[in-house]
């Protein structure tokens, strides 16, 4: 008992001592892993190692190459331009169309790669009358549901460690969930934030030429320990798009060409990117579980052959630190049920009552750390760890785990995280204490809400 009690100190330990220290996670959990594993639990390397999620390291790796290739070859950017184009001057449909392309980059891999739409989005709020409240929510919900496709690190990292458990959930189930929660939230932002009264409204000037290229000027976060470079950037574009002569060192914005037509190797990413998402639905309509990691790989080759220059440039750009960040915690937790420390929180689990109170409570402990710290890293941490709660069969395993996947996610725009101070950083200076003040209550109210809205809508019904 001595020992898993303090093996549970150190893994909680590791996770304050790099938040403090604005160290990669990942890298003390792996070190930590392996001290544990050999000199508390009498474990040899070779079986320490063996913890190191290999599957969810393909589908990182294959995910992120893939999608880096249709970014090096400017087809995400010409995706982006058109979309937004053709939304013309309805300031209605604005907040609505940066929730949809939010969605579709977020699923790309890395989910604060959404957060480039931010230094666009603002400001042209601001331009259009709409409150800057409704468009970070937005772009918040879009990056939450986006993140849990099955292409996309919150997905995968929420799936993957489910079915490794054993615990059957579906990738699409978990991706119409969070989907169906955000579109929730986004309604409610609606009303709560004028979004009704630009029914009526339009704009003279429409989309002009301010709007500036994407990948060219910020590059996309790479994982969720670039705070700092978040809010530079953002601060950096946000003036670049409101004030251009303000910001003389930086590169002028291009101006857009959505009027011209594809290019080749752009037609070829774009069948890419359908065929893929195709296979996958096709797959799972059919009861196959589809490999989307060595999909990824199959069309990248493809367009590695048809580019090889994008091909080329984007190895460098797969996500190795989010595969680091999450392979070094699910090390560490291997560890910890090779020891029997998560079976002992699953006892404690079950001290707190019936099984939905204790859904409840994991939920919760989960949306309010990650209000604070790495939402990747609390998936990889708390998804494992709250397995024993399913153990007795008397909560569907499935419900719980989406459940607690999308609550931590929701409260990312939390002004203490990377998103909202994003946000924060993408406004102007006078408008900072009400956006601030506002996303903390948004953001914290989820801690609540959260887990009462997915217990209730998922859990409940599963546990009749």
């Amino acid at each position: 008992m001595e020992q898993q009690i303090a093996a549970l100190a150190i893994f909680v330990g590791v996770f304050v001592l790099a938040t403090l220290r604005k160290v990669h996670i990942g890298v003390l959990m792996f070190a930590a892993a392996a001290g544990v594993g050999v000199w508390m639990a009498g474990m040899t390397i070779d079986k320490v190692v063996s913890g190191f999620p290999i599957g969810i390291l393909v589908l990182l790796v294959g995910v992120t190459y893939f999608f880096s290739i249709a970014q090096a070859n400017g087809t995400i950017d010409r995706i982006i331009e058109m979309a937004i184009t053709k939304v013309g001057d309805r300031a209605f449909f604005l907040p609505i169309a940066f929730f949809a392309l939010t969605i579709g980059i977020s699923a790309m891999g890395s989910p604060l790669a959404g957060l480039v739409m931010a230094p666009i989005g603002m400001p042209l709020a601001k331009r259009y009358g709409i409150d800057r409240m409704l468009m970070g929510i937005a772009i918040g919900s879009g990056l939450s549901a986006g993140g849990f496709a099955p292409t996309s690190l919150y997905g995968i990292v929420t799936y993957g460690t489910a079915r490794a458990a054993g615990i059957d959930l579906d990738p699409l189930v978990l991706f119409s969930v969070a989907l169906g929660t955000n579109l929730l939230l986004l309604a409610a932002a609606y009303v709560m934030f004028g979004g009704f009264k630009l029914l009526n409204k339009r704009t003279a000037d429409g989309f002009g030429t301010q709007l500036p290229s994407f990948s060219a000027n910020r590059p996309t976060p790479s994982h969720p320990f670039e705070r700092e470079g978040n809010i530079a950037r953002g601060k950096q574009a946000a003036v670049q798009v409101l004030d251009p002569a303000a910001a003389p060192q930086a590169a002028a914005p291009e101006v857009p060409t959505s009027t011209s037509k594809l290019n080749r190797n752009q037609i070829i990413t774009v069948l890419c990117m359908a065929g893929l998402v195709v296979t996958v639905v096709l797959m799972s309509v059919l009861g196959s579980n589809p490999d989307i990691g060595v999909l990824c790989f199959a069309f990248a080759s493809v367009l590695t052959l048809c580019d090889p220059q994008s091909g080329k440039s984007s190895v460098a750009k797969i996500d190795w630190s989010t595969v680091l960040l999450v392979g070094g915690i699910i090390t560490f937790v291997g560890v910890l049920q090779t020891m029997g420390a998560v079976a002992m929180l699953g006892e404690a689990a079950g001290a707190v009552g019936t099984p939905l109170l204790a859904a409840l409570v994991i939920c919760g402990i989960g949306g309010l750390i990650s209000a604070f710290a790495s939402t990747t890293g609390m998936l990889a941490a708390l998804v494992p760890l709250a397995l024993p709660l399913v153990a007795s069969g008397d909560i569907a395993g499935w419900a719980v785990i989406a459940a607690l996947g999308v609550c931590s996610s929701i409260v990312d725009v939390s002004p203490f995280s990377t998103v909202g101070a994003t946000f924060v950083a993408t406004v102007d200076a006078d408008e900072r204490p009400r956006i601030t003040r506002l996303l903390t209550r948004w953001g914290l109210s989820m801690v609540v809400v959260g887990p009462l809205l997915l217990v209730g809508a998922l859990v409940v019904p599963s546990s009749l």
